[in-house]
């Protein structure tokens, strides 16, 4: 469905874009549950970036390709040996490349501690997060994303099931000048599907149990790696028990430098997102973005809406399952029930 556009409606607002693309939305039952009824059926909630362009560059820093579980499943699938890189597999990411992201696909998998979003509408706790996986191959994600069997020592075989999309949108990673004039960042999205039925507003079960609003703002802050504390206590909530050791994302000198003594520095440059291990906060903002930041986002089918396409049986721009880029990338690996209907699987 593309990346959207953005419209500006206030004079000269402090706000900096600084990366655009697709977001999607899964979340998937607990062990051995075919299906997921409601929150206590879920075992996690995922995050998905693709980053499709940022202003006056098409070029992204990422990890090294064989670093953290991109390197593993890169090892793997050219005949390593998965059980010897079981280790390597759970370090973060380090090193550096460059990647054209209109040439290759660059996709992070993030993971919600307490799998869900902060409540847009409340400015409550943080809720902690961490990026799970980076990759320029979406046969990666789709990995991550479809059901498997395992067996334990002591249950036995076990079924994990697939994830389910649950929502699909267009986002913004922002820098914004505050009223104290402090620059932080913000994730922004607006949701293209579900489509939204008959109330204004209105979400599907799902979504509204995982706080996923039709458009929302967060605060986003990255955890410095080299800086200890956070854990459970410590203040850092939403589910906030902090990777450990070798997990952690392990950023080149250059963006380490973006930290200085802090525990916390804003997503700027948003490359700090490229890195296996990384840990972020995400903290309620606003349930308007074009209230809070002077900035109104479209999606695609929003913009067909206003040029009249499709205008046959007044279907005209709705957002569905032929032109879902979700569906299209990991309909075959996810079940898509929740993100067309709005329901529960």
């Amino acid at each position: 469905m593309g990346q959207g556009t953005e419209v500006k409606t206030r004079e000269d607002p402090k706000v900096e874009i600084q990366e655009k693309g697709e977001v999607f939305f899964f979340y998937r039952p607990k062990v051995d549950k075919e299906k997921a009824h409601g929150p206590d059926d879920v075992q996690r909630m995922y995050v998905v970036l693709r980053p499709e362009s940022v202003p006056d560059r098409a070029v992204e820093e990422k990890q090294a390709p064989d670093s953290g579980k991109e390197g593993k499943k890169r090892k793997t699938r050219h005949g390593g040996d998965e059980k010897g890189q079981a280790d390597g597999g759970n370090e973060g990411g380090h090193g550096k490349e460059e990647v054209n992201v209109e040439e290759k696909p660059l996709l992070r998998l993030i993971v919600m501690g307490k799998k869900s979003l902060p409540d847009p509408a409340k400015h409550g706790r943080p809720f902690w997060g961490y990026v799970d996986l980076v990759t320029t191959d979406i046969e990666d994600i789709k990995d991550a994303l479809k059901g498997a069997e395992y067996d334990t020592a002591t249950r036995g075989k076990r079924r994990q099931s697939a994830a389910r999309a649950m929502g699909e949108g267009v986002y913004r990673i922002l820098k914004h000048e505050g009223r104290g004039g402090r620059p932080h960042t913000h994730l922004v999205y607006k949701l293209e599907l579900p489509s939204r039925g008959g109330e204004e507003g209105a979400v599907g079960e799902p979504q509204e149990a995982m706080n996923v609003e039709p458009e929302a703002s967060f605060l986003v802050q990255i955890k410095n790696p080299e800086q200890r504390g956070g854990g459970r206590g410590g203040g850092g909530g939403g589910g906030f028990g902090g990777l450990q050791g070798k997990r952690k994302a392990a950023f080149p000198e250059h963006l380490q430098g973006r930290f200085g003594s802090n525990r916390y520095a804003p997503a700027d440059p948003p490359d700090l997102l490229n890195y296996e291990g990384c840990e972020l906060l995400l903290i309620s903002a606003s349930d308007d973005v074009e209230e809070e930041l002077g900035l109104e986002l479209q999606t695609e089918t929003e913009e067909e809406t206003e040029r009249g396409a499709g205008g046959d049986g007044g279907e005209g721009g709705r957002a569905g399952a032929g032109c879902s880029d979700l569906v299209k990338m990991f309909g075959e690996v996810a079940d898509v029930k929740p993100l067309l209907s709005g329901s529960w699987d």
